[in-house]
């Protein structure tokens, strides 16, 4: 096992992602702590991973409450000792243009899409440092590395991540805590919301997946899972400050 007794915090992982995540990381060994605002969606991934003989705890988590996120990360690395990884995945998608988008909307995604990140990376350095190694993976999107139509608040805010993400990378590398940014395409799960209401229903997006995506088809939670994997493992060691765009080459 890649992350055997190590021990990782995830965010936003009663579903979709940071599920599949959470689920690849115990089944590598890892000790996962299972956050989601949504306690019974956090509860049953903890559980599914329990029943299948590896280890999980469930935790109701709102990453946007400062004092609950840090306090949480802490009791984490109190209570076994260590903090190995920290993936911080939560986020939101609201769409729509200049015009379109409410100021209060454009707050709420700075405070998931980047606030959260910087304070969940802050409240992981402490441990991280006392053991003299750490994975922070951040959930950016390809959406940070190129620009969508009509998407000002999510696009903003998916650059803003991968900028500070590499900015800490460039900071703590010589401790040896390493910063990348895991950067999705279209993977098909509920998250997609905003896009299909951007586009005009689920059928134009998946017109748009099929003949503009080169590989035509959306991704699946499985295959992100297996990036997150080797983002917190040894066998990215010397890869730190990288966006690992995985979208089926949209982004070409």
């Amino acid at each position: 096992m890649q992350l055997e007794n190590r021990v990782a915090f995830v965010t936003g992982a009663g579903s979709g992602i940071g599920a599949a995540g959470a689920r690849a990381l115990a089944r590598e060994g890892a000790i996962v702590v299972v956050t989601d605002r949504d306690r019974a969606a956090a509860g049953a991934v903890a559980d599914a991973i329990n029943k299948e003989g590896f280890r999980a705890e469930p935790l109701e988590l709102d990453a946007t409450h400062d004092v609950a996120l840090r306090a949480a990360i802490a009791d984490t690395a109190e209570r076994h000792g260590r903090l190995d990884i920290l993936h911080s995945h939560a986020g939101i998608q609201i769409e729509g243009k200049l015009e379109d988008v409410k100021v209060e909307d454009m707050d709420a995604s700075w405070a998931l899409n980047v606030r959260s990140h910087f304070v969940a990376a802050q409240a992981a350095l402490g441990p991280m440092r006392a053991r003299g190694a750490g994975s922070v993976i951040i959930t950016s999107s390809n959406s940070g590395v190129q620009y969508d139509r009509e998407m000002i608040a999510y696009c903003t805010t998916k650059h803003a991540v991968l900028a500070m993400t590499r900015q800490m990378a460039a900071d703590y590398a010589p401790e040896n805590i390493r910063f990348n940014a895991l950067c999705p395409g279209f993977i098909d799960t509920a998250f997609n919301r905003g896009f299909e209401v951007q586009m005009g229903g689920r059928d134009k997006l998946e017109d748009y997946i099929a003949n503009t995506l080169p590989m035509g088809r959306f991704g699946t939670v499985e295959e992100i899972a297996d990036s997150i994997v080797f983002l917190a493992s040894d066998r990215s060691s010397f890869m730190t400050g990288h966006a690992l765009v995985i979208d089926g080459g949209e982004c070409i």
